[in-house]
């Protein structure tokens, strides 16, 4: 009898056999999954017809006042108590609002004076001017310095430009009522994040609680928490000012825990040995330590506190939003876009220059310091001098104060024009476009996501988060899509899914193959650089106008401007994540004999994928935050039930409908995410 070898020199081992179907058990699963949801959505309906209605009786009831009531008023009934009834003892919850705005209208008062009215007397009409705003000529040459000191000559002729921009296309004083209100809501803003953070940083019971409550705050819309606003804080710049705040300050707060959190080791033991309390260590060690880290959330208060203009005039703000909203009324594309630029020169100007601040290394130490102030401090010398020559020169001669009407230009009525010829010559065209995208894609899409039964997306997309990210994403999943049924926007939530969806599908679609080129050709990445940066800092409302005034209202329109608007990540982060690809795999890859094709699809997308899924999470989101927008141009799903809640100040309404386009936003977070972690283990990039 021969014996069985038994060698085990490793080259006569045999290959592992690779898993079967039905040796995946996850796999079978979801195919169980799919066929039992494909089955009962199919036959289901005449046996349970809560599941493809959910109830009225099973909607989400708390008690209030003897009695439980839904949720949307139930929050309604809570705020008319804080109103009305509610005390402190001394003052009533409305004082202590009223107070507050009181508050913060002092320092936005004084900005405004400075900046746009000059200094007052009287109130109204009867108001008279008893010192002149600061004129147009000290504040560019403010602003000029500012760059100068912060960076060098390039970055002051940049800024000087924006500004001088703003004089010669008459939007003048429209953007100083602006800046009155950014430098009022900054400040706020980045200390209050500051605060938070390190609140955050120290205690894991309060960075807990934060944490969901800074989720909410970034996923809620912006309409949506407008109407509380609205309601305590009453109709002005001050409510604005508020409302910019809150939006403005979950990245501060963010960005300050990942920099405390990320000051090295080093610096916090040299601290502990020279006896440095905590307070000391927080504020002379680590703060200091993490500036450079800081001055980026610095400079993201200042964008999103300019993305916020153009809704905060809804509630009272002025500037440039404000032109912008009632151009978008009285559907005046020319004057809409000049004052949408307006808002995006005040914001590159702004943005490079905090850019220039967070990365401007400290002077170095002198020994002899200069014994006059005007040479110890030139800048500053300089601006008070050309704010005192120009205060007297406008006393004689007015275009050394304000900009001169005649001065200035405009092509507004270029932009009208150019729609108006558009719509003239290609409007058989552009209808058949839009009337086969909507008969063969956006129709059909819309009825099949509407006719899902709710307990089946609730299970189906509790397996997709356990499948991604274990039980607890699972259960997290299940429970955000119940409460949206169980508040009685189901209908309108899949909407929502439906136009967010195909216009993430659209932007992907022409987004990652743009990318793709622009990350393979140094050229063509900065011509995209320019565009992606240009509809970055557009204002929301600016993407309206056109494709109002060319596809009317209704989701195709809607769709064409969420698109524009969202299409930004999408390129940046697929361009991102193949230029990060690891050259030397590139290499080894060339020297096996791939094509480029072969380079592009099995190494460079490969390994690229967890960015590219980053990208499209991104582009979710700022479409989930157009969408609310577009319920202007007449969609139907949560947008519009959050915008009819701000023109009834119900406040209950607006908020459940705001939670529920935030829950889907974290439900989609939450799964990329969970991919995108997936995605980086299983390609060994962790």
């Amino acid at each position: 009898m021969t014996d069985i070898p038994t060698s085990t020199d490793p080259s006569l081992k045999e290959e592992p056999v690779p898993r079967r179907f039905f040796q995946r058990p996850l796999v079978m699963i979801w195919c169980a999954a799919l066929a039992a949801a494909v089955t009962f959505a199919t036959f289901a309906e005449p046996y349970a017809p809560w599941a493809f209605k959910y109830p009225r009786a099973w909607r989400l009831e708390l008690y209030f006042d003897g009695k439980f009531i839904e949720l949307k008023n139930w929050i309604s009934k809570v705020v008319d108590w804080l109103i009305s009834d509610a005390s402190f003892g001394l003052f009533t919850f409305t004082e202590l609002t009223r107070g507050v705005s009181w508050i913060m209208e002092r320092p936005y008062i004084l900005a405004k004076s400075l900046l746009s009215t000059g200094f007052l007397e009287g109130q109204g009409s009867a108001a008279i001017q008893i010192l002149p705003p600061l004129s147009w000529i000290a504040v560019i040459v403010i602003i000029v310095a500012m760059a100068r000191f912060a960076r060098d000559r390039k970055l002051a002729a940049l800024v000087g430009a924006c500004f001088l921009y703003l004089a010669l296309f008459n939007q003048w004083s429209s953007a100083m009522v602006t800046l009155s209100s950014i430098v009022i809501a900054v400040p706020f803003g980045v200390a209050g994040g500051l605060l938070i953070g390190i609140a955050a940083h120290r205690s894991r019971i309060v960075k807990m609680i934060v944490s969901p409550v800074l989720d909410l705050m970034q996923t809620v819309p912006v309409f949506a928490y407008l109407v509380p606003i609205l309601v305590l804080f009453g109709f002005g710049p001050v409510s604005a000012i508020i409302a910019t705040i809150i939006y403005a300050m979950p990245p501060m707060v963010r960005i300050t825990m990942l920099a405390l959190k990320q000051v090295p080791g080093e610096i916090i033991d040299l601290g502990n040995m020279v006896g440095c309390t905590r307070r000391q260590m927080t504020w002379r060690v680590m703060v200091p330590s993490a500036m450079s880290s800081l001055m980026i959330g610095v400079n993201q208060v200042i964008m999103l506190s300019l993305n916020m203009v153009i809704i905060a005039s809804m509630i009272g703000a002025g500037g440039l939003g404000y032109d912008v909203l009632a151009s978008l009324r009285r559907l005046d594309i020319g004057a809409g876009i000049e004052a949408g630029v307006g808002i995006v020169v005040l914001a590159i100007a702004l943005d490079r220059l905090s850019q220039a601040f967070a990365s401007r290394e400290p002077s170095e130490h002198r020994e002899e310091r200069p014994s006059a102030l005007w040479r110890r401090f030139p800048y500053t010398a300089v601006c008070l001098a050309v704010v005192l020559a120009t205060g007297i020169l406008g006393l004689f001669w007015g275009w050394a104060q304000a900009w001169p009407a005649a001065w200035s230009i405009t092509t507004g009525d270029f932009w009208s024009e150019l729609v108006k010829y558009i719509n003239i010559n290609f409007f058989d065209e552009l209808e058949t476009f839009k009337n086969a995208l909507l008969l063969n894609v956006l129709i059909p899409f819309k009825r099949f996501l509407i006719a899902i039964p709710w307990p089946v997306a609730m299970a189906l997309l509790g397996l997709a988060g356990y499948s991604l990210g274990g039980w607890r994403l699972g259960v997290l999943c299940a429970l955000l899509c119940l409460f949206v049924a169980s508040v009685g926007l189901w209908s309108k939530a899949m909407v929502t899914v439906y136009l967010c969806g195909i216009s993430v599908m659209f932007a992907c679609l022409i987004g990652i193959p743009v990318g793709i080129a622009a990350a393979e050709r140094e050229r063509v990445w900065r011509v995209v650089r320019v565009v992606i940066d240009t509809l970055q800092t557009l204002p929301s409302f600016v993407y309206l106008m056109p494709v109002v005034m060319l596809f009317r209202v209704g989701d195709f329109t809607a769709m064409i401007a969420v698109v524009a608007y969202a299409l930004a990540p999408a390129v940046r982060y697929t361009a991102h994540g193949i230029r990060q690809v690891d050259p030397q795999l590139l290499e080894a890859g060339v020297v096996s004999g791939c094509t480029p094709g072969q380079l592009l699809r099995k190494i460079k997308l490969k390994l690229a994928l967890p960015e590219i899924m980053l990208g499209i999470n991104q582009t979710i989101m700022l479409a989930l935050s157009m969408l609310v927008i577009t319920a202007l141009v007449g969609t139907r799903e949560l947008g519009q039930e959050v915008y009819i809640a701000l023109t009834k100040a119900d406040i209950g309404r607006g908020l459940v409908a705001g939670f529920c386009v935030a829950f889907i936003a974290i439900i989609a977070d939450r799964l990329i995410t969970a991919g995108a972690q997936r995605a980086r283990a299983r390609l060994g990039l962790q």
